[in-house]
């Protein structure tokens, strides 16, 4: 009986293909552009937490200075780190895998008449551990070379192609400011960050090397800490808080004069607030859904007009009220289907151009599909209802005789 009644129904629909064609635009519009919106903000999630990652595996950042809210995170001054502060953060914490004391600064990097405007880094051999950063040629520090701060470097990516192109740079010297150094080294590309900084734009070199030969002092400007493996960051965050709060001399109820970030937690924030404009437009574009249900629901109701004295002989003939109402709403649910399977294919299609033009992943998420067609259908059943209703409550007499 349903197998007859859902043939039934796709033949009325066949009558009139471009009505029912015109019917479900809106579900194929509204299915299309949720799809559309909630794979692209998975691509979206799964980018910045890839670029964040990339940063560093479980990685904290310890700096000076009170953390400030607002465009560009600026911060207050304070008292720099030493190398101290660094060696009681690494015998003082639990679960660390490395600890890397860094200072950095801007200078033109000069290899014979080519040169090139970069980031200078003076750090130790945990750095590399710390940001999970591996050499695509040559050696890290030896431990003479930074007890002796020696004049020797590594290369990122972008100031290799910058100064030497294409050929070799290790074994060459090139000039930082007034110091030659000699390249033994070179990082494999990172790319840039979710915040559009190019992570390759970097020269490496021993921090006691830059402490001495760049900055003069021996400060150190950013701690960078890793977890160890099943170790929670935010345990080690409150250790390291505590401790430093000890060293800085900073009385209870005072506030700190340095700031740790957490990278788990800006993953989790910027993930968050993708989600959260996901979940807008998709609520946005879900409108379309409603728009394409009372369209159903009209043309139903136009159809239950056209057909009434069909209706009337069915009826007159025995049909019962429950075979009427399941024809008409069965027929509601097929437009709606339709509707949503096309909406789905073309959703799928437009978040796949959609990535490649953003240069984002494509992550394909079933549960969204599945849920986006019942949604479909469940619209042809809310919509439909109605007009069968009133379809299957019809008066044979009055059916029959009308025009």
């Amino acid at each position: 009986m349903i197998w007859e009644t859902v043939l039934l129904a796709l033949r009325a629909i066949r009558r009139n293909i471009l009505r029912s064609s015109l019917t479900i635009l809106g579900i194929v519009i509204g299915v299309a552009a949720v799809i559309t919106m909630v794979t692209l903000g998975g691509g979206a999630t799964a980018q910045v937490t890839s670029e964040i990652s990339s940063l560093g595996s479980n990685m904290l950042q310890v700096r000076p200075g009170h953390r400030l809210h607002g465009p560009g995170g600026t911060r207050s001054a304070a008292d720099s780190f030493d190398m101290e502060d660094a060696d009681a953060i690494r015998h003082e914490v639990f679960g660390l895998e490395a600890v890397a004391p860094s200072a950095s600064s801007r200078a033109q990097a000069i290899y014979g008449n080519k040169n090139w405007s970069t980031s200078i880094m003076g750090i130790t051999n945990e750095y590399l551990t710390v940001r999970d950063w591996a050499l695509a040629g040559g050696r890290e520090f030896s431990t003479g070379e930074l007890h002796a701060g020696k004049t020797v470097c590594i290369l990122g990516g972008t100031v290799s192609k910058e100064l030497f192109g294409g050929s070799d740079p290790i074994g060459e010297r090139i000039r930082l400011q007034k110091l030659s150094c000699q390249v033994i080294g070179v990082l494999e590309d990172k790319g840039q960050t979710g915040f559009g900084q190019d992570q390759d734009d970097v020269v490496l070199i021993p921090l006691k090397a830059f402490q001495r030969r760049i900055q003069g002092d021996s400060d150190v400007s950013t701690i960078y800490v890793s977890a160890a493996g099943g170790i929670a960051t935010s345990t080690v965050q409150d250790e390291i808080e505590g401790l430093m709060r000890e060293r800085r001399s900073i009385s209870p109820g005072e506030d700190d004069d340095f700031h740790v970030n957490d990278m788990q937690e800006i993953v989790s924030a910027m993930t968050s607030t993708t989600r959260i404009l996901t979940a807008l437009l998709s609520a946005v574009a879900a409108v379309s859904l409603l728009v394409g249900g009372i369209g159903i629901m009209n043309i139903m109701l136009v159809s239950v007009t056209e057909r009434t004295r069909e209706i009337g002989t069915r009826l007159a003939i025995g049909a019962l009220e429950k075979e009427v109402l399941m024809q008409f709403l069965i027929e509601a649910v097929v437009l709606s289907s339709f509707g949503g399977v096309i909406g789905i294919a073309l959703g799928l299609f437009a978040a796949c151009i959609g990535a490649g033009l953003l240069g984002m992943p494509f992550v394909f998420n079933p549960g969204i599909v599945a849920v986006a067609f019942l949604f479909s259908a469940a619209v042809g059943v809310v919509f439909g209802f109605f007009p069968a209703r009133q379809a299957a409550r019809l008066d044979p007499i009055e059916a029959l005789r009308h025009e």
